[in-house]
């Protein structure tokens, strides 16, 4: 089992929509640690811990915008080595 570690910047429609609560609903249901926050320029950004092939899954449902609301134009994906072991939480 080899865990994943990864940065997501999601741009699109995703602020004012419930873009980082259906976010959050995803992560706890599938187990993962970490955050979500809107950032100032509209963006959301995201921290995700867990293992490989549950955050790559993680990745295809953001990428679908979890919210009817939100639309999701584009994702930047950077891998990191921060680990959060707290659950999911919105900042």
């Amino acid at each position: 089992m080899t865990n994943k570690n990864i940065e997501i910047i999601v741009l699109g429609r995703v602020q004012g929509v419930g873009f980082r609560y259906s976010t959050k609903r995803i992560a706890d249901m599938m187990n993962l640690n970490g955050f979500v926050q809107n950032l100032r320029d509209g963006s959301v950004l995201i921290h995700v811990n867990g293992e490989e092939s549950i955050v790559d899954e993680f990745v295809s449902k953001i990428k679908d915008s979890p919210t009817p609301y939100g639309r999701v134009d584009n994702m930047k994906i950077t891998n990191i080595n921060e680990i959060h072991d707290k659950g999911f939480i919105i900042k």
